[in-house]
């Protein structure tokens, strides 16, 4: 039988063509691998790598500290990206126990594990526009401080809060929009028409609901085992900053 030299030459173009190709993916591959080290950890302290690495809090005062310089490494941008790998997925695929919970806003310009420096199974978090602690959002948290074992519940607001600025605004809104306002409206009373402030009067009222509200997350505060704590996130800057709560 005679071999058509056309389709000999296209076999070998289409091999060289396959291994190359190959070769381009596995390389791809391995630069993906490389990314959050390029990305992440060029000027980054190996005091920062320890601490980020090391074992997870075991207290409250050490859950906010390790969320606190988790931020603090996000806007000098020296974040490290922690557990962001398939290792980490595979280990807690069995169990979850994150070392703090968050009550967050919707809007998708505040991803929390980014924000503060975390990963997979490292924080809780219940989002919900506006930050609002309606009954479905406390028995989420309820579940992540008392079953799963959150040493934080952290009220997370940020800058330029739509919620907070229609609920000042009272315009007609469509479908069940309104809901949220009868939550926010108390922190817009006494904001006398600063946004900022009702902001922050917004992320205080939630987390006091929540800390003096719900009898699991009181109890679980009063044994000092859980913090509740409040802040408020800059869209610009990055920067979380703690919103004080009442006694």
């Amino acid at each position: 039988m005679c071999t058509d030299p056309t389709a000999t030459t296209a076999a070998s173009l289409s091999r060289r063509r396959f291994l190359a190709n190959g070769t381009a993916t596995v390389a791809g591959v391995a630069a993906l691998g490389a990314l959050p080290q390029a990305l992440y950890g060029a000027d980054v302290s190996e005091a920062d790598r320890a601490a980020v690495f090391a074992p997870a809090p075991t207290t409250p005062a050490e859950a906010l500290a390790a969320l606190n310089e988790g931020n603090r490494r996000f806007v000098d941008n020296k974040t490290v990206a922690p557990h962001r790998d398939f290792a980490r997925l595979r280990e807690i695929a069995p169990k979850q126990a994150p070392f703090a919970a968050f009550l967050g806003c919707a809007d998708s310009r505040v991803p929390i594990e980014i924000v503060f420096d975390q990963g997979f199974g490292d924080i809780f978090v219940s989002r919900i526009a506006g930050n609002i602690a309606v009954a479905e959002q406390i028995a989420s948290l309820e579940f992540g401080t008392a079953v799963l074992g959150a040493k934080v519940l952290y009220v997370l607001g940020h800058t330029a809060c739509g919620a907070v600025s229609a609920t000042m605004a009272g315009t007609d809104v469509p479908g069940q929009i309104s809901a949220l306002y009868y939550h926010i409206r108390p922190a817009v009373r006494v904001a006398n028409g600063n946004l900022d402030k009702a902001i922050i009067e917004n992320v205080r009222n939630q987390a006091m609901a929540l800390r003096d509200g719900s009898t699991v997350i009181s109890k679980l505060v009063k044994e000092g085992k859980l913090l509740v704590v409040g802040g408020v996130y800059d869209l610009n800057t990055g920067k979380v900053t703690p919103v004080e709560l009442g006694t």
